[in-house]
């Protein structure tokens, strides 16, 4: 049995599998491709209502699309595909001179609504639903301002530590977001701030 922790997390994994922290395991029988040992890390946003209902629609057998796991934006994590096993969250993509990056990285989609549109003073994502001003984050290196839903504290401290375990874990080089990997993205958006994140790794 390969188990790995990290002084700085609360996670360790058990047999490609995250344990500790109440992480909640489902399962993802259409994912059946061994990855290996992943040496990277791609970070999406959900663009869902919640984590939970992004996480059981990614299982769903007629979607074409899942992740290793979800982190909510209360902190829970749900793993759906074991890391040894090919996700399919990196679509056509390339980095560092490879392409067809599912073969080679974890896949974490992180709960969140993306980018928002202004209604009549409402900020609202793709979805529908209306985002509280104080969960706003506005970008405003461009031209035009554009807006997006923040990070909670608490997810980006949970993302810390079980990008930590990986990194422990696995031969992990890169940490980057989808946008990174391809430019038909734009995850995980400017709220993340992955070029002062990843200062820690």
């Amino acid at each position: 049995m390969d188990v790995f922790s990290s002084s700085n997390s609360s996670f360790s994994i058990v047999n490609h599998r995250l344990m500790g922290g109440g992480v909640i395991h489902l399962e993802c029988p259409k994912n059946r491709r061994g990855l290996g040992e992943p040496d990277m890390i791609i970070l999406h946003y959900t663009a869902g209502m919640d984590a939970m209902s992004s996480a059981k629609f990614l299982v769903k057998p007629d979607v074409k699309a899942s992740a290793h796991v979800v982190i909510g934006r209360d902190g829970q994590v749900i793993q759906m595909v074991p890391f040894n096993i090919e996700a399919w969250h990196a679509g056509r993509s390339s980095y560092g001179g490879r392409s067809g990056l599912n073969h080679y990285s974890v896949g974490i989609e992180l709960d969140n609504l993306g980018q928002l549109r202004q209604e009549g003073g409402k900020f609202v994502a793709e979805c529908g639903k209306e985002v509280p001003v104080k969960e706003v984050y506005t970008e405003d290196s461009g031209e035009e301002p554009t807006y997006w839903h923040d990070y909670t504290d608490r997810q980006m401290r949970v993302l810390n530590e079980v990008c930590s375990v990986l990194v422990d874990a696995y031969p992990i080089g890169d940490i980057v977001g989808h946008s990174e990997v391809t430019s038909r993205k734009v995850e995980p958006g400017p709220a993340l701030r992955v070029a002062e994140w990843i200062q820690y790794y």
